[in-house]
């Protein structure tokens, strides 16, 4: 009967996702947006601030403004420059509003306080320098769920965790990846990494036991730049290119990694895809580099898997974007998702949602959502335990929590064992000391002071005779 080929129409509340960009005086304008050839984000906001890597002269910058403070940025808006050479990712932390980290060309990763009030000048002190890469940092991620603990990867084909909190390195992952690191991204619960790497492979490592769990080599044929996230349940997204430069979207199972679970070409264009993942809708956003569109695809378990919503289309290309966490989202306005659209000398907020009649708190749009307290402390998750999110419930709105200092305590480098790598970290020496440790430099200290005191006697006393000396040839 022809009754049976009638398409049915998937049941999705999401099905009516729109996009649109906010008014002309809710835009950031006059930031000069870096120029830097680097397929990073550029942007980093969350419920406090927005931050955008920026063009700085002969060093590396990155401006930080309070979510509020729309319309025209000023000239002399102080930067965040502690950076010898450019910026290339930042990332904030995601258990405390006020601290960002930051990658740069040259060659370390900074960790910055940022007031709740504006600043008079610069910020150029980080909190604590991490220095452990010998070449470019192009990335940087904090772990979802574990206190201070860090990801950083750079240009040398190294991926090393960082304890913020004592400005150590706890792994450094050096011989996963034979060529450039393109992206590395967490599982929910921070147990897991996924890297895509110029050797065309996609590589799931547990960083803790060191060992590269699962792999799939070329998982898109081109040539140009993957990239890969865990979605729900352990499953990876990736974008890539077809051998005939069709952009793709592939998604996989871990548990078998050879077929696609869906694998779907886009368009031609050659803008790197970067995804962005909502777990509580299971919704990916798509921001290639250089579109002017964002499309967003639903994920779910049934066929086709992948399934298109629609694509957010302007004028302007984009030149990174920043993603809103869920807790800075606007529940009364039934809004799902933030974007921070880069433009050459602006950045767009541009609001997705869900129109709702009722001005009820829509509970099925928002499930509750990874609060700002982490699960675990930083030496938990490295001795090998695991913790989801704490979830917080966004009825009443969220309301970001006050400042709150970052204290990094520097541990006695003479009790530490080194880190497990060939690579010895720099090692700074204000550090914090233990017992028997502490005895002996009291006792340098001593013993150090006793010599000033005899150096300075033997200084006087040659003053004494130059004194007779000159005195006596007036």
């Amino acid at each position: 009967p022809p009754a049976m080929s009638r398409r049915v129409v998937r049941q999705s509340k999401f099905r009516h996702v729109f996009g649109q960009p906010v008014k002309a005086d809710q835009m950031y304008e006059d930031i000069r947006v870096s120029k830097v050839t680097c397929d990073s984000s550029f942007c980093a906001v969350n419920p406090k601030f927005v931050a955008i890597i920026v063009e700085s002269g002969g060093g590396g910058a990155f401006i930080v403004l309070p979510l509020a403070k729309t319309g025209r940025v000023d000239k002399n808006h102080p930067l965040v420059t502690g950076h010898t050479a450019p910026v290339l990712d930042i990332d904030w932390c995601p258990h405390n509003d006020n601290v960002i980290a930051s990658a740069s060309e040259d060659t370390t990763v900074m960790v910055w306080q940022i007031p709740d009030y504006v600043p008079v000048r610069n910020i150029t002190e980080p909190v604590v320098t991490l220095e452990g890469h010998s070449k470019r940092v192009s990335i940087i991620s904090w772990h979802p769920t574990a206190r201070n603990v860090l990801l950083s990867a750079g240009c040398d084909n190294l991926v090393i965790l960082w304890n913020v909190g004592t400005g150590e390195m706890l792994l450094a992952l050096d011989d996963m990846h034979t060529d450039l690191i393109y992206n590395v991204g967490w599982n929910r619960n921070g147990s897991l990494l996924v890297t895509t790497c110029k050797d065309k492979k996609v590589r799931v490592i547990d960083p803790r036991k060191q060992q590269i769990i699962a792999e799939k080599t070329k998982p898109h044929d081109g040539t140009r730049p993957i990239r890969a996230i865990f979605v729900a349940d352990g499953k990876i997204f990736t974008t890539g290119f077809s051998r005939m430069s069709e952009r793709q979207l592939g998604l996989w199972d871990l548990n078998n990694f050879e077929e696609p679970i869906a694998l779907q070409e886009m368009d031609t264009s050659n803008g790197v895809l970067l995804p962005f993942y909502d777990a509580d809708s299971s919704i990916v956003y798509l921001c290639g580099k250089g579109d002017s569109s964002i499309r967003y695809f639903e994920i779910t378990d049934e066929a086709p898997y992948v399934h298109y919503l629609n694509t957010y289309s302007s004028k302007e290309p984009q030149r990174g974007m920043g993603f809103m966490p869920k807790r800075g989202l606007d529940v009364s306005k039934c809004e799902i998702a933030r974007f921070f659209k880069l433009h050459e000398r602006k950045c767009e907020p541009i609001v997705m949602t869900v129109p709702r009649k009722s001005d009820l708190f829509q509970d099925d749009l928002y499930p509750d959502t990874p609060g700002p307290e982490p699960a675990l402390e930083a030496d938990e998750w490295l001795s090998g335990k695991d913790a989801e999110p704490i979830l917080i419930s966004l009825r009443d709105g969220y309301v970001p929590i006050k400042n709150r200092e970052l204290k990094v305590v520097k541990k006695n480098i003479l009790d530490s064992k080194p880190p497990p790598s060939p690579r010895r970290r720099h090692s700074t020496c204000d550090s914090d000391f233990s017992q028997p440790a502490l005895e002996e430099v009291l006792e340098e200290i001593r013993a150090l002071k006793e010599t000033v005191q005899a150096q300075e006697k033997r200084i006087s006393d040659l003053e004494n005779k130059l004194g007779q000396f000159t005195n006596g040839t007036d």
